[in-house]
């Protein structure tokens, strides 16, 4: 077998699907079938003790590594953990290598959590009424930084309840950022995160939210991913939505509904379409007729989520009657629908809140 001697650049492991660490130890001629007993140790242990790795892998990991797992996937800083006064959500404001910021968001419900990841620094779509899109654009977060929030977010849990409590179960791509517009990045932290060798949180349980990115639905449809679909909807007439979402001049409604129905057609699987109800905007009788009509045949459920407060915009949530009034439209037409439990929004931690800022006050548990 080769042995390796030119130290080279320490490879970002993170970044690295299963298949990549494979290809990383055969390239060293090291065999690769060692790839198993190290990604098992990095995402399930302790991958820097390096006693019980077979000589091939060490002086792998020696010259490949040269200043241990920690120095090849540092993990983000946490610059805040803040705590909502619900005593189930919790706020991570995580800074990255190059000082960008994101937020993670941590909930709990019972017997499980839920974490909402971030795949941008920033938005680039504009939203009027989301804070990460009044933000602007940054830069795409790489997968091993995507990869980084869900361990960040297990670790947390190991923390609070030890090896056996705190189950992670689910994961939400709805935080900083539109995942579709950083497609291969998401994608690869995606694989990642749901291999069996690994973190093992299985693609049912991951839910990738859009404002609507034509291109990357009818790509999730065509290449068969196997992951839920959310898509941020907020208006039912082209008028109605393009005053809420920039990003619906580029992809207007109506080829957005005709993704969507190519992506039922072709992967059999439900779409969650995400609907802020804005006083005054989107939540008359009317409105909710039309998206009952608009949605029609499309294997639907609209999650109802009343809106959260931003510096950014003026729009006022709706009351808890109208929201019901609103709902009852939709479930009278057939259309499945849900009013989404808030959570969080006392520290800004609920749809559409995510700003990459200390948030201080009787929530905050701790900042460093």
């Amino acid at each position: 077998m080769k042995e390796v001697h030119d130290a080279k650049p320490a490879i970002p492991l993170h970044d690295l699907t299963f298949t990549g660490l494979e290809a990383e130890l055969a390239a060293a001629g090291v065999n690769p079938a060692h790839a198993r007993t190290f990604w098992r140790a990095l995402y399930r242990g302790r991958p820097d003790g390096e006693a019980g790795f077979p000589p091939p892998l060490r002086r792998w990991m020696q010259d490949r590594l040269p200043g241990g797992v920690a120095a090849a996937s540092p993990a983000p800083r946490l610059a805040a953990d803040i705590r909502s006064g619900d005593g189930l959500t919790r706020k991570f404001l995580l800074r990255l290598r190059d000082g960008q910021e994101v937020e993670t968001v941590l909930m709990g419900y019972p017997g499980r959590f839920t974490a909402c990841l971030s795949t941008q620094a920033g938005c680039a779509m504009g939203c009027t009424f989301c804070a990460t899109g009044q933000m602007g654009f940054s830069r795409h977060l790489r997968p091993g930084e995507i990869v980084a929030q869900v361990l960040h977010c297990r670790e947390a849990l190991r923390e609070s309840f030890g090896d056996t409590g705190g189950s992670l179960r689910n994961l939400v791509l709805m935080g900083m950022g539109e995942p579709l517009h950083n497609f291969d990045a998401v994608m690869t932290a995606l694989e990642i995160i749901s291999d069996t060798r690994g973190i093992n949180i299985g693609p049912g349980r991951i839910t990738i939210s859009t404002v609507g990115v034509v291109p990357g639905i009818l790509r999730l449809a065509r290449e068969g991913r196997p992951y839920n679909l959310a898509v941020s909807l907020h208006g039912a007439s082209e008028e109605e939505r393009a005053a809420l979402v920039p990003a619906s001049r580029r992809w207007p409604l109506a080829s957005l509904i005709a993704a969507c129905r190519e992506y039922g057609s072709l992967t059999g699987r439900r779409i969650f379409f995400e609907w802020t109800l804005i006083d005054g905007r989107n939540d008359s009788a009317g409105t909710a007729r039309r998206l009952a009509a608009l949605l029609s045949g499309i294997d639907a459920h609209v999650n109802l989520i009343p809106l959260n407060p931003t510096g950014g915009f003026s729009g006022r949530e709706v009351s808890a009657a109208a929201a019901v009034a609103f709902q009852r439209i939709l479930q009278d037409a057939g259309l499945p629908s849900t009013i989404r439990q808030r959570r969080g929004i006392d520290v800004a931690a609920g749809c559409g809140q995510l700003r990459a800022e200390r948030k201080s006050g009787e929530a905050a548990a701790r900042l460093k």
